[in-house]
Parts: C-alpha cells; sequence; structure tokens
C-alpha cells in the first residue's frame, strides 16, 4: 500500500487484505524511493484520499513523482503480471501516468480524465454499480457478469472523460479489449445513462472502473475497502441479519486468490 501526505483509507484496505490472511504493509512512497523496491511486493495499492492535497488537479502531482523516481519498477511490475489497483485519487493517479487505459501500453500522456464532477460538489454516496467485464479483469472474477455491487464513492473529480475527438474510438477499444469493467446502474439492473444521483459524477458512459489490455492493473472511482465488512453498509442496523461482509470484498479477494494461483 502506496502512501503520501493527504491519502486516506489506506490503513483500511491493508485491514481488508489482512482479513484475508495476507500481509500488508503501508509504506510511503518517499521510503520505497529512498530505501525499498516495489518488486518486493505481490501486490501494488494506490489508495484513495487527496494526495498532496490534489492541487494542480487530483493525482498529477503523486503521479509525477512516481514517474520520475519509480516508474522503471513499476512497468516492471505491470509486465510481470502482478496485480495494480487504483482506488479513487489511485485511479487518478494511473490515469494521470498513462497506465489507464493504456490501449497500447503506457502512453506518455493521459489518454483520458477524470474531471470535476458534472454536479460541481464533492459527491460522498453509496452508488451501484454493474460488472460488465468479459473475463479479462480478474479483480472482477468475483462478481458474476451482469450483476450489481453496491459500493460508496466519495470524490470531487470522478467525470470519466475521452478527449472529444476520440471519444467514439476509444470507447470502441475499450469493448474490443475488453477493458470496461464496471458501470453505474440503478437498483433494478439498468444503466444509469448519466442520470444523478444514479451516475454520481456525470461520467462518461457512466464508467465506473477500467483495466489494462492485460487485465492485471485495475482503477475505480468507488472505494471497496468501504463496504468490505458488513457492519460498514449504510443499512445494517436495519437489517435482521447483518451480513459479514459486503461487496468490496469480491474485489479484493479475488485478487488475492489470483495472486496465491498465479506466484
Amino acid at each position: 500500500m502506496l502512501r503520501v501526505g493527504g491519502t486516506n483509507c489506506d490503513k483500511e484496505t491493508a485491514n481488508a487484505f489482512m482479513d484475508l490472511g495476507v500481509s500488508a504493509d503501508v509504506v510511503h512512497t518517499r521510503t520505497v524511493i529512498k530505501d525499498k523496491s516495489l518488486l518486493e511486493y505481490e501486490i501494488l495499492v494506490f489508495p484513495g484520499g487527496f494526495a498532496y492535497g490534489d492541487y494542480v488537479r487530483s493525482g498529477v502531482i503523486w503521479a509525477k513523482e512516481v514517474e520520475v523516481n519509480l516508474l522503471s519498477d513499476l512497468l516492471s511490475f505491470i509486465e510481470d503480471g502482478r496485480p495494480v489497483l487504483g482506488i479513487c485519487n489511485g485511479f487518478q493517479v494511473l490515469v494521470e501516468l498513462g497506465i489507464l487505459p493504456g490501449f497500447h501500453g503506457r502512453s506518455s500522456y493521459p489518454e483520458a480524465a477524470l474531471a470535476t464532477n458534472a454536479s460541481n460538489h464533492f459527491e460522498c454516496r453509496w452508488v451501484s454499480m454493474k460488472n460488465v467485464n468479459m473475463g479479462k479483469c480478474f479483480f472482477a472474477s468475483y462478481i458474476p457478469k451482469d450483476s450489481l455491487i453496491t459500493i460508496p464513492v466519495a470524490h470531487g473529480e470522478g467525470h470519466f472523460v475521452f478527449p472529444k475527438e476520440k471519444e467514439k474510438e476509444f470507447l470502441d477499444l475499450l469493448y474490443d479489449k475488453d477493458q470496461l469493467v464496471l458501470r453505474y446502474a440503478k437498483a433494478n439492473g439498468s444503466f444509469a445513462e448519466g442520470e444523478y444521483p444514479y451516475n454520481p459524477n456525470g461520467a462518461l458512459y457512466d464508467i465506473a472502473g477500467i483495466c489494462s489490455p492485460e487485465g492485471n492493473v485495475f482503477g475505480l472511482m468507488p472505494h471497496p475497502e468501504r463496504a468490505y465488512f458488513g457492519w460498514q453498509l449504510p443499512d445494517w442496523t436495519k437489517q435482521e441479519n447483518t451480513p459479514e461482509y459486503g461487496d468490496g470484498k469480491r474485489i479484493l479477494e479475488a485478487v488475492v486468490e489470483y495472486v496465491q494461483r498465479k506466484f
């Protein structure tokens, strides 16, 4: 678990992984730069928050720090097939780095952006999402195709966009390469179709999460670590039998199972 000043939920994410029986370290990026290598680890997580206060724009300063100091290690980590998860601010970092969507490998410039929410204010709410991935992204392997999961968002800049002149081309690539993973949806299973608050930020095509062409890099705006335990669910006090776990577990459990199987 990488962190810098302003990140949050890194400890919650680590606790969720430890509940799955694996060890998890929360390490400051500068400590990795000075004393460690990313290749010492099997799973890398860029958590949510407001890295360096999100000055300039969300995630860009942290992305530049990684690009200057850790890019070679990070690309080796990814090329080795090891999983990288970007949650909220972490998703923004991976987009700024040109790693997501990464249609033809890492791009030297961002191919997408996570812009200011269409509502023009911070959105903190539970949302439904549909898994539309055909199997490329193993992070979603515990979520049946076309089924819904419910996880909270908490961000001011989650409006996923492509350059207008490349919008159709890039959307087609997401489908052709099976990189589209989660789309915002309504409780009845239909897509949000941009309707607020089901689509909380105005994201193009209701995009909530995408993966790399190889499927081992996954970025999403919602926070799975905030929907991991049953007592984190918003209606847990109203339920006769509170579930032990929430939908966030499916994502983290899937990546742990993948690593145990592959490495």
